[in-house]
């Protein structure tokens, strides 16, 4: 018997079957992961998580200048698609004093504790201390030229939308 022989595998039902030595104990050769390696790669997975999670919440999760910018954006297009699809002038209301908006169809919502309006200007008119503001979308697609500025006092970033009047479509600028 020779004992020399290198280590072999057989096929048991079409699988292969572990290298054994000729004495029954298995190869050196059968690959498997050793402990360790699992470990480091659970450490690495884990590690990723920890770093990843945080940052994904935060971009689901709106607060502060990310939802007024994202409230008064739709407030724009809602009010501009209500204007054409129903045929016939509809408003965007602004209550700067009060920090509140309300698009045709929608509720009135209101800008986050941190965010305040610095500007605030329709048709080259601005509004500091008039109690609303006007801005009208038109069934042929325009609107009034608009202008908004606000500021949140937390992290000193300031948000500039305006409406092209022409296409009525809400341009940002953001400041960080």
């Amino acid at each position: 018997m020779n004992t020399n022989r290198p280590c072999q595998s057989r096929r048991i039902a079409g699988r292969r079957a572990p290298a054994r030595l000729p004495s029954g104990g298995l190869c050196a050769e059968a690959g498997a992961f050793t402990l360790i390696e699992i470990l480091i790669v659970v450490g690495i997975i884990g590690l990723t998580l920890t770093l990843g999670v945080p940052a994904f919440v935060n971009a689901l999760h709106k607060e502060g200048m990310r939802a007024a910018e994202s409230d008064l954006l739709e407030a724009c297009k809602n009010a501009r698609g209500e204007a054409i699809l129903k045929g016939q002038q509809q408003e965007l209301v602004f209550k700067p004093l009060e920090g509140t908006f309300q698009a045709p169809g929608a509720p009135s919502k209101t800008l986050p504790g941190d965010v305040a309006i610095q500007l605030l200007g329709v048709n080259e008119i601005q509004f500091e201390r008039e109690e609303v503001a006007r801005v009208q979308f038109y069934p042929n697609g325009t609107s009034d030229e608009f202008i908004i500025v606000i500021h949140s006092q937390n992290d000193g970033s300031t948000c500039t939308i305006s409406l092209d009047p022409v296409t009525a479509l809400a341009e940002i600028q953001t400041l960080r």
